[in-house]
């Protein structure tokens, strides 16, 4: 009504007023009535903002390679960029009046393509491939340090690269190229699985053999070790059998001594009872029988009567009609048998 317009912004817009050619007011959030006809609204968004990228550069080996990444970026310092590009409301303080707020990602955008061509000039197309990190780090310390981004009262809040990718038929051979080392990086693989078997196998056969040597080894110590001890053993026999032998000797030895010690004793009895039997005859030769017998019958027992008298009988049988014996005489007789 009459040209008066109210505004409020946001804590992340910086806002402002200009009245008349001059600063009126300036802040963050800021809410006010003003005068249309005479006020200029300068809003600039302090929120990071994130701009998407993707473009194409060439590396030192003359390969196209297209690089997709992101880029975060925040005001700083919203006056000092006030002044390169404009940032100003309509009169109703709702749309900018141009699209210069438009072009401040771009800018940005055209300064990381350019760092990154930089890089890539010095880089080959397999360096580039595998030094998106490197190429991160170093693109993001050249950003905070550009002298573009620092005019522009810019903070660069972070760079990624997505992707890194060449031209589809130099992927094809690339990717032809590594299947090749791949192919053979796995034949090498199976080869050295194989070697590593077979020195596997050559070690299982050596401990093989080795424990086979050792086993005879063994049997050896052992059969010479119960040689030994048959030898041993057959030795004692030995000397015991000589000792048996030798006992035996001496007592054959001694032995013999006494047969003959026996045969000079029974010799010399033999000559003694000669002797005295001799001499008896001599002195009984002229001596009748009944005599002798009597004299024979006064050492003899009386069995040893009794059978001279059976004898006695026996000689006169033809004299003698009839014999009696008692019982008594009988069972005395076999007793003493």
């Amino acid at each position: 009504m009459f040209g008066f317009r109210f505004i409020k912004e946001q804590p992340t817009t910086y806002l402002l007023q200009y009245s008349s050619g001059r600063l009126k007011r300036e802040g963050r959030g800021l809410a006010f009535f003003y005068f249309a006809p005479t006020t200029s609204l300068v809003a600039i968004p302090l929120e990071s903002v994130d701009v998407a990228f993707i473009f194409n550069q060439v590396t030192t080996d003359f390969q196209n390679v297209s690089i997709q990444g992101q880029v975060t970026y925040r005001v700083v310092e919203p006056k000092q960029l006030s002044q390169l590009l404009n940032f100003t409301l309509d009169s109703h303080g709702q749309h900018y009046i141009n699209t210069d707020h438009e072009k401040l990602p771009q800018r940005v955008i055209n300064l990381v393509q350019v760092l990154m061509q930089s890089m890539l000039a010095t880089r080959s197309l397999r360096d580039t491939l595998k030094a998106a990190d490197q190429l991160v780090k170093k693109a993001l310390e050249d950003l905070n340090q550009a002298k573009e981004i620092k005019t522009l009262g810019l903070e660069i809040l972070g760079l990624s690269i997505l992707s890194i990718k060449p031209t589809p038929e130099t992927a094809r051979a690339l990717e032809a190229d590594i299947r090749e080392q791949l192919l053979k990086e796995a034949d090498q693989a199976i080869y050295a699985r194989r070697n590593a078997a077979v020195e596997q196998e050559r070690a299982i056969k050596e401990n093989e053999l080795n424990t086979e040597i050792a086993v005879e080894n063994k049997n050896r110590q052992i059969s010479e070790a119960q040689m030994d001890a048959k030898r041993a053993v057959q030795e004692k026999q030995q000397q015991l059998y000589e000792a048996e032998i030798e006992g035996k000797i001496v007592l054959e030895k001694r032995n013999q001594e006494l047969i003959q010690l026996i045969a000079e004793n029974l010799k010399c009895e033999s000559d003694a009872k000669a002797y005295s039997l001799t001499v008896t005859m001599q002195a009984l030769a002229g001596t009748e029988p009944k005599v002798l017998q009597v004299l024979a019958a006064m050492k003899m027992d009386s069995n040893q009567l009794i059978s001279l008298a059976f004898h006695d009988l026996a000689n006169s049988a033809n004299k003698i009609g009839e014999l009696n014996v008692s019982p008594d005489l009988l069972q005395s007789l076999l007793k003493k048998r």
